[in-house]
């Protein structure tokens, strides 16, 4: 929500999504929803896709502020990473006014496409890819 509230994007952020579609993404036979737990609470989420068997996609990835910048992303996603090896690339977007987000993928090793595409006046999605092998 704090992102909804920042940078407007109602058409792309996830927390703009219906039920159905949350649904959806749980439930889509090529890809998983997998809970981020701390302190035995549910603090967060990363779902995942294949849009081939080696190329994945993250989509979205979110954990509470008060979790936030305690390195819980950054294991979220090496742990996913390593939950599929047979990975060769994996991809995402998110805002690139958001700094902090990227700071975080380059951090980890995701590179800037090239691609982005301009939201509103607040927002522009950028694409980020990390290949492996």
């Amino acid at each position: 929500m704090p992102m909804l509230d920042r940078y407007k994007d109602f058409e792309t952020n996830p927390a703009n999504e219906t039920i159905e579609r949350v649904i959806t993404r749980i439930n889509n036979p090529e890809g998983g929803f997998y809970k981020i737990l701390a302190e035995n609470k549910l603090i967060g989420a990363i779902c995942i896709f294949w849009k081939e068997e080696v190329r994945f996609w993250i989509s979205p990835m979110f954990i509470l502020p008060s979790y936030q910048g305690k390195g819980i992303a950054q294991k979220a996603i090496t742990e996913i990473e390593e939950t599929f090896p047979q990975a060769i690339t994996w991809e995402l977007a998110t805002i690139l006014e958001d700094e902090r987000n990227c700071y975080l993928y380059e951090k980890m090793g995701y590179k800037k496409t090239g691609v982005s595409k301009k939201l509103n006046d607040s927002a522009t999605l950028i694409f980020y890819k990390k290949v492996f092998k």
